[in-house]
């Protein structure tokens, strides 16, 4: 954990810190995430692709790495930026410590830089990229960040191969972004059989499977990207089959996107484990997690953001999607409800 760091935003504002993990250079989106805990899941979190997260929260790494608590095999961002990184952790879990850990994955760390001063950045500005560097950062340092567009997001972290999960009774099939292994899991715990596929699965292989009920999964990137119209286009043809669809985060976005809604990119996103979210049908509210930076424009959500109003979730029926993450470890679990609501249509499905 030494060696002097410098991280220029595409607005030319220039940070001076330390490495820790491995050092290099790396350009990124500079998102932010309010998170107190749940580091390990929001690093491997894959819908940070091509994100430099950056912790508001400023001691990062007490409890060390947890290999369960990894909701992935890699970490899904380009960079980590926290004010001060725990170089001894406390927790008879841990099996290393965040610096090794991110020496371990190749991904860059940077630390000690003034993060309240770049939170406030991000949060008056607007979401901008950013570059790390191990000298002083230059006018080609600026423009190569202002320059920086995640492409082929999804494509770059869904699963390869068609695999099977569990042995429940409910057939699902989930349909892979670059979905957070809790999400799989929650299905497992209910009695489901789990077919994860990849995001170019053409709908009727999808359907060959039977499934009594498909997952859309999280991911990272803009939902409208032209890269998504094929994944799109399945979407709707696994609608028109009638098959109950839930949809998780990306998935939430893409569902609304076959179904005829659109969406925009927020100002700085929603990025933590403490979001309130209000479901309009019973008034009840929930502390939700959340990591996304679009929105789906609706008038008619089924949740919306207690903070800013935008749209958490639509109900089309047997179908239904959110936006923030239900029952994930690291968060709270008030909305974790929502995968027995999925077996219930699930079940209600398979009767007719």
């Amino acid at each position: 954990m030494n060696g002097r760091a410098y991280l220029v935003l595409e607005n030319g504002k220039v940070f001076e810190g330390n490495y820790f993990g491995q050092h290099g250079e790396t350009t990124g989106e500079v998102i932010f995430t309010t998170g107190m805990t749940g580091y390990l899941e929001t690093l491997t979190d894959k819908s940070n692709y091509g994100q430099i997260i950056l912790q508001t929260f400023p001691l990062i790494g007490n409890y060390g790495v947890i290999p369960q608590d990894l909701q992935s095999d890699t970490i899904g961002a380009k960079a980590y930026i926290v004010k001060y990184p725990c170089q001894n952790p406390s927790n008879f879990r841990s099996e290393l410590c965040l610096d090794s850990f991110l020496k371990e994955q190749g991904i860059i760390g940077l630390y000690g830089i003034d993060t309240r001063s770049l939170v406030k950045i991000i949060r008056e500005n607007g979401v901008m990229n950013g570059k790390i560097s191990a000298s002083f950062p230059t006018d080609k340092d600026r423009a190569e960040a202002k320059a920086y567009s995640v492409h082929d997001a999804v494509a770059s972290v869904s699963s390869r191969g068609i695999a099977k999960s569990g042995s429940g009774s409910r057939r699902a099939a989930l349909l892979d972004f670059g979905v957070k292994s809790g999400f799989r899991d929650a299905l497992l715990q209910r009695d489901c059989e789990v077919w994860t596929f990849p995001h170019n699965t053409p709908a009727r292989e999808i359907l060959q499977m039977q499934p009594k009920g498909i997952m859309l999964s999280n991911g990272p990137g803009d939902p409208a990207d032209p890269a998504n119209l094929g994944i799109i286009e399945t979407i709707r043809t696994l609608v028109q089959n009638a098959v109950p669809i839930f949809g998780i985060g990306l998935g939430h976005q893409l569902l609304a996107l076959a179904k005829g809604y659109t969406t925009r990119k927020l100002k700085s996103g929603h990025r933590g484990a403490n979001h309130p979210v209000k479901d309009t049908q019973s008034g009840n509210v929930y502390i939700t997690s959340q990591n996304h930076g679009y929105e789906v424009i609706a008038d008619n959500a089924w949740f919306v953001n207690v903070n800013d109003g935008t749209c958490e979730g639509l109900d089309y029926g047997d179908s239904f999607s959110v936006q923030f993450h239900p029952g994930t470890q690291s968060g709270p679990l008030d909305t974790a409800f929502l995968f027995d609501r999925f077996m219930e249509r699930m079940d209600a499905h398979a009767a007719r």
